[in-house]
């Protein structure tokens, strides 16, 4: 089985909402028209790191956005992995993703579980505390959000499920792009998974963004690697290579989770 992914680098225009969602829509839309499968889109696509402005342009309940994204999906007919957005729950803020199949049905949520000091996020937002795993175009897959890359041990409790693609859409600086490239080749190789990594280009005030958004097979071989320019970059991802990684190393099979603490 092979599926045609396509990862949108955009440069996402700080606190404007309605610019980032106009091209967000055409970015979902030119996937299509390439004949993918699945298209993914980077973390907080919706605002950037406007996080002072939270209390104002936060999508309410991620209403705005899921409406966005059902429309889309199935006028389209293509699934979409929406990185992450925005949100305002109650009286708190989330960093959410949100992943729609190519009908327009909403299969899976996930609350970014691990908020990052350096730009600010554990003082404005509120951590998840769910794993995020679903079938997607036929795929058992798995969800995660930029920070979380760095906690293996939390990939492993959700890939240990079964995800053939792990998702990880990112707002990753260019001063650690090398880490980000190191770390989503590990997560492949460790979890004998293809890793589908979509992150941002531009700045914003504090960071600069140089892209480099990655599909990465089990081996830790890049398929695709999106360079520095604001684009949506395509792979095909060919399933049956899980069989002939799997087969004669049984990661899963072989942990000993009663030792590890």
């Amino acid at each position: 089985m092979k599926r045609k992914v396509a990862l949108v680098q955009m440069d996402i225009q700080l606190g404007s909402p309605e610019a980032n969602y106009q091209k967000a829509a055409q970015a979902i839309k030119a996937a299509a028209s390439h004949h993918a499968d699945i298209v993914v889109l980077p973390e907080m696509w919706n605002i950037g790191y406007a996080l002072s402005d939270l209390k104002d342009i936060a999508d309410n309940n991620g209403q705005k956005t899921q409406q966005f994204l059902s429309k889309l999906a199935l006028e389209n007919k293509i699934n979409i992995v929406g990185g992450s957005v925005a949100i305002s729950r109650g009286t708190s803020f989330y960093n959410t993703s949100y992943i729609y199949d190519q009908t327009g049905q909403l299969i899976g949520t996930y609350d970014k579980v691990h908020l990052f000091g350096l730009m600010d996020e554990n003082q404005y937002l509120k951590a998840g505390v769910k794993e995020s795993h679903f079938a997607l175009a036929g795929i058992p897959s798995a969800s995660f959000i930029c920070y979380d890359l760095r906690f293996p041990e939390w990939v492993r409790t959700t890939a240990r499920h079964g995800a053939d693609i792990l998702y990880f859409p990112a707002e990753w600086p260019s001063s650690r792009i090398k880490q980000w490239k190191i770390m989503l080749q590990s997560r492949a190789i460790e979890n004998q998974a293809f890793v589908v990594a979509v992150n941002r280009v531009g700045t914003d005030l504090d960071n600069e963004f140089n892209g480099h958004s990655l599909v990465i097979d089990p081996l830790g071989n890049i398929i695709c690697d999106g360079g520095e320019d604001e684009q949506v970059c395509y792979a095909e991802i060919d399933l049956e290579k899980l069989a002939e990684v799997r087969g004669p190393i049984p990661v899963f099979k072989d942990r000993r989770p009663e030792l590890y603490h």
